[in-house]
């Protein structure tokens, strides 16, 4: 019986934490594909593994696309808002009824294979999410497809596909439990997604992973491209507001002036990322003009990443989940907020490096407000409290998130700046706080307390001091 899009939505969600199974093969989401008549097949790809950069280089490349006049299939993890937010066709998320069309039509494959003992056990949230990005990409008519890799790459689900160009961003630490405790193993786990004769796009900067993503290249006999090689930026400038422009250059003449939408100095390097296999799209046939390249990585929207949603003060909203996350933000703080008081709103998952990351953000800031997203994997405020004593920082400890906005308004004077950052849920959960409570920000800003929070909450938890010297 088909099931509704909230109903699809709540079975998605028994299916447990989507990083549940990422060690598993990919012989789940072969059997599904091949049952639904290989839907992976019926568009070209593009196909995009890294640490960090890989969403950014991601939108940027289905933003150029577009400009290029192609239909395109936007698929990407994890959501901010609403998990429509995945599947996206031509700029737009995928509706509730074609989301709920998409999950009743691999259920409906899922249960034949169950039943004929094909699958073992129902497969996992995620190859459930990419065998619908693949399905509903065949029914719209898409023609090229820009796939984010979930995590990793080599057993990732969506490496099923064989692209047109495959692109590795930055690699560094995060997800250690599934992907190895060395950047040698990580690299190795990013370049699963180097395909035999398909051409890649290397921006890794660390030689243990530039080295590791050369020898898989050059074992599968894979052109690489390596950005820092390839490409030169000149004439660099930024604005106040955090935008960069600069022209690319290369050795064979090419040109380009860009002027990325996103904030950040590390969007640069991702919009080099995104021109270069633009590059060789072009290369192998796809019509994109140089212009077309220029457009798109203008006009790009990416919310979460540096995004502000509010001013006096101004507040950001910015998933810095992993070190290196955290590195840039402190980069961006001081490059632009040199001088201005910053205020901090954090929280974070249990299995993120939560000391590397509070140590690089919680001294800097003029205050710190810990909070915790709605998420079972959470960890809890008094436990970054306690994360904060270590390293002789005052915080605030509030659970609820809203709230915890809230007291860093209180804090804040107009001149100031609050940034929402340490987990993708937390700065999820904002946003879709905010679209509810448009006003939310202001009357927290204007008068004490009136920041519209969930009901039966307790009242504001007091103030945890850092410990005394000696």
């Amino acid at each position: 019986m088909a099931v509704t899009y909230a109903e699809a939505v709540q079975q998605l969600l028994w299916l447990g934490h989507e990083g549940r199974a990422l060690k598993w093969d990919l012989n789940n989401i072969r059997a599904i594909l091949e049952r639904l008549g290989c839907p992976e097949q019926t568009f070209r790809s593009l196909h995009i593994a890294g640490t960090n950069g890989k969403g950014s280089v991601a939108a940027m490349l289905d933003a150029i696309l577009r400009a290029a006049g192609y239909r395109t299939g936007l698929y990407t993890s994890p959501h901010l808002v609403g998990i429509n937010e995945r599947l996206r066709v031509n700029g737009a998320d995928v509706s509730d009824d074609d989301f709920a069309a998409a999950f009743n039509a691999v259920e409906r494959e899922i249960e034949v294979l169950l039943a004929s003992g094909t699958l073992p056990a129902h497969p996992s949230y995620f190859e459930c999410l990419t065998a619908m990005a693949f399905w509903h990409f065949r029914q719209a008519g898409v023609e090229l497809g820009v796939l984010e890799v979930g995590l990793g790459g080599r057993l990732d689900a969506t490496n099923v596909v064989t692209p047109l160009v495959a692109v590795i961003t930055h690699i560094d630490f995060d997800h250690e439990r599934y992907l190895g405790y060395s950047l040698a193993e990580i690299a190795g786990e990013k370049a699963g997604i180097v395909k035999p004769g398909v051409p890649v796009v290397s921006a890794a900067a660390n030689p243990v992973a530039q080295a590791v993503i050369r020898a898989r290249a050059a074992a599968v006999g894979a052109p690489l491209v390596e950005i820092d090689t390839a490409y030169r930026v000149e004439e660099l400038r930024a604005d106040d507001d955090g935008h960069y422009e600069f022209v690319v250059a290369a050795e064979d003449g090419f040109r380009l002036q860009l002027a990325p939408a996103l904030r950040g100095r590390f969007q640069v390097r991702n919009a080099v990322t995104a021109l270069a296999a633009a590059r060789l799209l072009s290369a192998q046939g796809c019509a994109l003009p140089a212009e077309s390249i220029a457009e798109g990585i203008a006009r790009v929207e990416w919310p979460g990443r540096l995004e502000r949603v509010a001013r006096q003060p101004d507040v950001f909203l910015d998933g810095a989940h992993n070190p290196a996350g955290a590195w840039e933000l402190v980069r961006f703080w001081e490059e632009h907020f040199s001088g201005r008081s910053i205020h901090l709103v954090y929280g974070a998952m249990r299995d993120k490096a939560v000391g590397e990351i509070a140590d690089l953000l919680f001294p800097r800031a003029a205050t710190v407000v810990v909070t915790q997203a709605g998420s079972p994997r959470a960890a809890s405020a008094e436990t970054l409290a306690q994360v904060a004593r270590t390293l002789g920082v005052d915080a605030v400890v509030e659970p609820e998130s809203m709230r915890a906005l809230a007291r860093a308004l209180e804090q804040a004077q107009p001149e100031d700046a609050i940034f929402v950052t340490g987990s993708l849920y937390l700065v999820g959960e904002i946003k879709r706080a905010l679209a509810l409570y448009p006003e939310s920000i202001r009357l927290a800003a204007g008068k004490r307390g009136q920041v519209p929070v969930s009901p039966g909450l307790a009242t504001p938890a007091p103030r945890v001091p850092a410990p005394k010297s000696g």
